[in-house]
């Protein structure tokens, strides 16, 4: 085989008068029919233009030539030269051709299923590209996102090593730990009846490092969750994971920070400044979301104090409600720009979210009802100027309410907060909006279980100043827990964890586990606590969504090499498939298929 000198995309105006061999797929042909064909030879470094004339080549050479085919793979030798037509600025290769000399074909293809023309991508349905990913993946959109992906890798250790971070690589065959999503089980040979899990975070490990002395810890890491995949998540996914000894969650937060902050600036060229910090309490009220997407200033108002005076039934049956509220969003310029189509459809949607609907109100400064035309008009009237006031109101804005608890009036809200920027094209596609939340809730009501559940998880710190608040107020109790979020994406999460014994114990019970049940399910971290654990918190941050957000695609599939499909399968391998008797006999299983029409 002919020995390659260069990638496609390394050519140069510089190399002219130099011999050169290239390696590649056949991107396009073209014969000229005057002796003359043209190829564009395409690797992953990008594309170069390569000419065959019968005035500089054997006869038998140009009749190889033209049995080229679009992606045979070929090699090709001969001198650069500056192109005789002109540039193409549309190509870094542009100003220069290779003028093949000698020709070797590696492989013919077939005549291909699909073409890695990113044009034809866009109509091609995506199962079919997954099918064919080994097509798919040649197309230059593709490479340029696994470079991508590979260099933030690469810069992610030297980060991290530069900050004094092991890297350790924990056991991917665990035991089963169901908290929240389910495992992904696998049965042991040499323990007939017994089972591993694949982990959903190596998160009981990296405590465990902490406890062994390794001070700070990462890994980027695979995690499993037996879980419905969706735009951007994904059942087999990768974190960077992180745990450090001796700290508080300022320490922590300060150099993910730094690293996020780093990271935007090398391959953004973007200034993140200084992130702000925010506690779950205003994001949710404000923002209707726990990750508040900041790019655009539509803001929630709680108008409780308000709404009994104005007789409205939604209002005052919702306000009966235990902590029912009615709260109120203001959308400036709204009379213009919304229909009532538009403006229905708000409330149909919010209906989605488990509230009622979503009552509306125009403001036109003058007239009657205090300056409020159609929807719920007539009965603002009494709250006219207190409710001008405390949203602000001025001439063409809409206002758009929900009543009914607070959790569901906050997050229905902000689905329809969301909406409406997009409608309205108010999210600036090249802002950046980066925050922190903080102060979330150690615990949730589950009212089904009759018991509370951990917001996060079960081994993250209360705050130093909510400890006493597990005897007598857990509701109350507030958690060192942290999340990153980036224009409304949630990038990573973490916590300071518990380190005494009893601390955890306590949450366990909380939660519902007796003592019995936490040493099934957590009996080597319970005695691991009890000999000499330091103060330790972290963090893991996906690098799937924050490879998506570094190169601006809205699909996780894009951004990882062999995803999953919506449905879990992945399409060119074929898996999940059948094994054969042998093997389940070899692990002791019978496999029995339940009828699905029952």
């Amino acid at each position: 085989m002919l020995k390659r000198t260069h990638m496609c995309g390394a050519l140069r105006a510089s190399d002219s008068g130099n011999e050169a061999t290239l390696c590649g797929w056949v991107n396009t042909y073209r014969d000229q029919g005057k002796g003359l064909v043209f190829i564009d030879l395409r690797d992953r470094s990008g594309i170069t233009q390569i000419v065959f004339d019968q005035e500089d080549v054997p006869a038998e050479m140009m009749e190889l030539s033209r049995t080229l085919r679009r992606e045979s793979v070929i090699a090709v030798s001969g001198p650069v030269r500056m192109r005789d037509g002109g540039n193409n600025p549309k190509m870094e290769t542009g100003d220069i051709e290779l003028v093949g000399s000698k020709l070797e074909i590696l492989n013919i293809t077939e005549n291909p299923p699909i073409l890695p023309d990113e044009h034809e991508a866009q109509k091609i349905d995506e199962e079919v590209r997954l099918r064919h990913r080994y097509i798919d993946l040649r197309r230059p959109r593709m490479q340029s996102i696994l470079g991508l992906r590979s260099d933030v890798a690469r810069y992610t250790r030297n980060f991290f090593s530069g900050n004094g971070f092991l890297e350790v690589e924990t056991p991917l065959l665990i035991r089963s730990t169901p908290e929240g999503a389910r495992d992904f089980i696998v049965p042991s040979r040499m323990y007939p009846g017994q089972w591993y899990a694949l982990p959903q975070s190596p998160q009981l490990f990296k405590q465990i490092l902490m406890v062994s002395g390794c001070d700070r810890y990462m890994q980027i890491c695979k995690c499993l969750r037996d879980e419905d995949p969706r735009a951007d998540r994904q059942a087999e996914f990768t974190q960077i994971d992180l745990e450090m000894s001796f700290v508080d969650q300022d320490d922590v937060m300060d150099i993910m920070s730094e690293y996020a902050v780093g990271l935007f600036k090398e391959f953004k060229d973007i200034d993140l400044g200084t992130i702000p910090r925010m506690a779950y309490d205003e994001a949710m009220n404000r923002y209707g979301s726990d990750r508040p997407d900041l790019r655009f200033d539509l803001t929630i108002e709680d108008v409780s104090g308000i709404a009994p005076a104005t007789g409205f039934k939604v209002f005052t049956e919702a306000l009966a409600k235990d902590d029912g509220v009615i709260k109120a969003m203001r959308i400036p310029g709204g009379a213009e720009k919304l229909t009532r189509k538009l403006l229905d459809g708000y409330g149909e949607y919010a209906k989605t979210w488990r509230t009622g609907g979503l009552p509306f109100v125009k403001y036109t400064g003058n007239g009657d009802n205090g300056g409020f035309e159609t929807g719920v008009a007539k009965f603002l009237a009494p709250v006219a100027d207190e409710l001008i006031s405390t949203l602000g109101l001025e001439t063409g804005d809409v206002v758009l309410f929900t009543a009914d608890t607070r959790s569901i009036a906050n997050t229905a809200m902000g689905h329809v907060r969301l909406k409406v920027a997009d409608d309205l094209g108010l999210i600036d596609p090249e802002a950046w909006a980066p925050l922190w939340v903080v102060d979330f809730p150690m615990f949730d009501w589950d009212e089904e279980g009759k018991r509370y559940v951990s917001l996060h998880h079960p081994f993250s710190a209360p705050l130093e100043a909510d400890v006493a608040k597990l005897d007598d107020d857990p509701a109350g109790c507030l958690s060192a827990c942290y999340d990153l979020v980036i224009n409304g994406s949630e990038v990573g999460g973490g916590s300071i964890r518990i380190h005494q014994p009893a601390v955890q114990a306590k949450v366990f019970g909380l939660i519902g586990l007796s003592d019995e049940e936490a040493r099934e399910k957590f009996g080597f971290l319970l005695e691991a606590l009890r000999f000499g654990a330091p103060p330790h918190g972290g963090i893991a941050f996906g690098l799937d969504r924050l490879v998506m957000l570094l190169h601006g695609t809205d699909n996780i599939r894009d951004v990882i090499a062999f995803p999953k499909t919506q449905h879990g399968s992945d399409l060119m391998c074929e898996a999940p498939g059948p094994v054969d008797e042998a093997q389940l006999t070899d692990l002791g299983l019978r496999v029995e298929v339940q009828d699905q029409t029952d």
